[in-house]
């Protein structure tokens, strides 16, 4: 079969010929990809520079773990798979497949899990967001972050502040649920001060961060108590595109009702993660049907893999490879 496949970590996948999977276990089902979303994900993985991935010798490897295609019966399906999911044919676990509706398409399916993986699986289980609460979104002009402001929408956030870097992403936020937007690139005091106004005015309940970094240690001086009784904040950290580490002052601790935590591969429960894939993404694809959650794609042919993996994505786009 074809397949986009890694031969060396840290190389540019290549549209090759692969060995077909073998018959499927007992807890498998053999799926005909249709799509695959490519995301920093999978390039970490294929790098070798994941948290998730082992020191071992690299073997040749299919990329992806997000596909959607039709299992043998003819259902059409969205599957999870470390095993890699850019090729014709994969074997995945039933426990991580999950019906597509009829209405919705390949992309669309193949796109959508990871991102609400990285915002959903935080607002509800890290933060434990009620309806009515405030949410800030830190990074929120990424594809995960725009996906974040929707589901704070569809949870029921009373409101929703969106921080970024990118001006015209931004001001597209503002169609999607949010309620105010933050420039990332004002000067640090203006920016503090912003939140510190926000803050007092409609006390801010969770902030669920993609970027970690400085711009993190801006909103907790923001929040920083005086002293007196504080309003307590959820943080969750996603993920950190500005950096992995922060300064963090004591007092902030001691001084501020503040709870931090993280989302990501390996610290959700298994109880959770079934919820992920038997509640939480089928009601954001029927969301999606419904056009109250909105993913845009850049679509590629799988034999173009090699001049677009490096290739630039346009912002708040994600990668969907066509087999």
């Amino acid at each position: 079969m074809k397949a986009a496949v890694v031969f060396e970590k840290g190389s540019i996948p290549q549209y090759a010929d692969f060995p077909d999977p073998q018959a499927p276990k007992e807890n498998e089902m053999r799926v005909s990809v249709k799509a695959a979303s490519i995301k920093n994900l999978d390039r970490a993985i294929a790098g070798g520079s994941h948290y998730s991935v082992s020191n071992d010798t690299h073997q040749p490897k299919i990329i992806g773990t997000d596909g959607a295609g039709y299992l043998e019966n003819g259902k059409k399906v969205y599957f999870f798979s470390k095993k890699g999911t850019a090729a014709e044919k994969v074997n995945a676990e039933k426990g991580f497949i999950i019906p597509v509706p009829d209405e919705l398409d390949f992309a669309t399916a193949s796109a959508l899990p990871n991102a609400v993986m990285g915002s959903a699986m935080g607002l509800k289980f890290k933060a434990g967001m009620k309806p009515g609460d405030t949410v800030l979104i830190n990074g929120a002009t990424g594809i995960t972050g725009r996906i974040a402001v929707q589901v704070a929408k569809l949870y029921g956030a009373k409101k929703i502040i969106a921080t970024g870097r990118n001006e015209e992403s931004l001001q597209t936020l503002l169609t999607l649920g949010s309620d105010e937007i933050i420039s990332l690139k004002q000067q640090d005091e203006d920016f503090k001060s912003k939140i510190i106004d926000i803050h007092s005015e409609t006390p801010v309940d969770i902030i669920l961060d993609y970027l970690w970094g400085h711009s993190v240690e801006m909103l907790l001086s923001a929040l920083k108590g005086n002293g007196t009784f504080s309003h307590k904040t959820k943080l969750v950290s996603v993920g950190g595109m500005s950096g992995d580490a922060i300064q963090l002052s004591s007092q902030i601790l001691r001084g501020t009702d503040i709870q931090i935590s993280g989302s990501g591969l390996g610290s959700w429960t298994k109880e959770e993660t079934h919820l992920l894939f038997t509640e939480i993404i089928p009601e954001m694809f029927q969301a999606a049907v419904e056009k109250r959650m909105i993913i845009d794609t850049e679509i590629v042919s799988i034999k173009d893999i090699e001049s677009f993996w490096s290739a630039e994505i346009p912002a708040g786009k994600r990668l969907v490879i066509t087999i």
